[in-house]
């Protein structure tokens, strides 16, 4: 028998989650009875095995926390991420004072010239327009780079006017470590799952065993 918590990784929605729970003990016993045998129970996601330890029962169900994301953010520190998003710099463009960049020419620079980096990574590929004009941010030579203009189908633009030595084939980290999923996802409003479910198949996988 398993239930499924509706808000087990919101502080805000204890009491009704430990409703949920108690309902569910309530009910288990009565199935039991009829059936005349014991059976597993299991209630608790990823969030739910951290904030409610006392109902970890037979089993628990690790969904996100497999990756190494602990979406209410209360004990990521204990949680090492698994999976990163990495893409290239293509090239490397001066932008000067005045002129524009991307779609809508949504990139402009404002008061002085710019160093604008061209990466590999678009909406096709899952990385959502909302990240456009400075919301989203990627991490070059250890640095961030926001980025400049609209996200585009098959790629964004970053400033990398900060970080002079970037050039082209630099490796450009969008999610990872330096890049928390969870510190995304509050950005746009949503949430780490859909951040990873959104990942095309057109974008390559490297499976590594350690």
């Amino acid at each position: 028998m398993l239930t499924h918590l509706a808000g087990a990784d919101e502080e805000q929605h204890n009491e009704f989650s430990h409703q949920q729970l108690a309902a569910f003990q309530r009910m288990t016993p009565l199935v039991e009875a009829a059936l005349g045998y014991p059976v597993l129970k299991h209630a608790l996601n990823s969030a739910g095995i951290i904030r409610f330890p006392e109902a970890h029962l037979d089993m628990v169900r690790l969904g996100i926390g497999l990756y190494g994301v602990e979406a209410s953010g209360q004990d990521s520190a204990a949680l090492r991420p698994v999976s990163a998003l990495h893409t290239v710099i293509s090239q490397v463009k001066k932008l000067p004072a005045g002129q524009t960049v991307g779609y809508g020419r949504r990139g402009v620079a404002t008061d002085f010239e710019r160093r604008t980096a061209t990466i590999a990574i678009g909406y096709a590929d899952g990385y959502d327009r909302r990240f456009g004009n400075g919301v989203g941010e990627v991490v070059i030579r250890g640095l961030r780079a926001p980025i400049i203009g609209n996200v585009c189908m098959d790629m964004c633009m970053v400033d990398v006017t900060h970080i002079p030595d970037a050039q082209a084939g630099d490796v450009v980290v969008v999610f990872g470590e330096e890049m928390p999923l969870v510190e995304l996802a509050s950005r746009i409003g949503t949430i780490p799952y859909e951040l990873l479910t959104n990942v095309s198949e057109r974008v390559k996988r490297i499976f590594i065993s350690e």
